[in-house]
Order: C-alpha cells, then structure tokens, then sequence
C-alpha cells in the first residue's frame, strides 16, 4: 500500500485529537505491511535532550508489534493557523525507518505539489546511506545488520 492522503489525514486526525488550534500541533502516522495504520505524537519535555520525534513512538509500536513500516509521514501546524504542513523525517527518524529498508515512502513537503507534499523512499531521500557500507554488497543493509 502506497502513501497517500489517508495516511496524512490520520496525521492530522491525531494532531488535532492532541493539540488545540490556538497551540503548535504536530503528528505523524506510519503504515504497516498488513495496512494498518499507526499514529503517534512528540514528546516534549523542559529537557529539550529527552523529546522525541512525532514518529517515534508510532515506529516502537510498530516493532513491538513485529509489523513492517512500509511508509511514514509527520505533520504539522502552526499555532493560531489551520495550514498543515508535511515534514520529511529528521535525520534520526530515518535511522530508524532504515531498519525497514530502502523503499520506505515518507512524505516530504513539496511546494510544487497541489497537495504541498510528495511521498519519496527513504533511498531517494538519502542516496549515500552512511550505513549501505554495512550492506554486504547490495544497496542498504538487512534487517539483521540493523539490530546487530
């Protein structure tokens, strides 16, 4: 199953569950191989060292669960507005999406797009993976490699 505006509206279906418009609001969904779809919020914390990314907890559950990400997205909205925008994975977030390989699609904001944003795979996202070197000669490495 593809990226599509299903999984952006669960995103914001979240977002708004959690934060109210007056405030900065955010959320991200992944999708799973069985079509299941996960949503999840930051963690914001007064030690800005211990937040964590909109995705993080939906991509814990995901390997709780034992279930493949095939795809990701983040939202976003600021405070006062009812403009949502779609974020690209930090670099962090793409770590731990690479445990699901190469040909995740997350969501990238793309001004060009009527809809703002455009689904890329995670290879397209970042061509020369730091970790492909691990790959034992093919393009990004196993699962294995990952949790090694």
């Amino acid at each position: 199953m593809e990226l599509d505006q299903r999984l952006v509206d669960a995103a914001v279906d979240q977002m708004n569950r959690r934060w109210p418009a007056e405030e900065y609001g955010g959320a991200a969904a992944v999708l799973l191989e069985d079509g299941q779809i996960l949503t999840s919020v930051c963690l914001d914390n007064i030690n800005a060292g211990v937040t964590l990314c909109h995705e993080t907890g939906a991509i814990c559950q995901a390997y709780t669960l034992d279930k493949r990400v095939t795809a990701s997205v983040c939202v976003g909205r600021k405070a006062g507005t009812t403009e949502i925008f779609v974020l690209a994975p930090c670099g962090i977030c793409q770590e731990r999406l690479a445990l699901w390989g190469p040909d995740v699609r997350v969501g990238v904001g793309d001004p060009l797009s009527p809809s703002g944003w455009t689904a890329r795979t995670l290879l397209e996202l970042n061509p020369y993976y730091w970790a492909a070197r691990f790959a034992d000669g093919g393009i990004w490495p196993s699962m294995a490699a990952h949790t090694d």
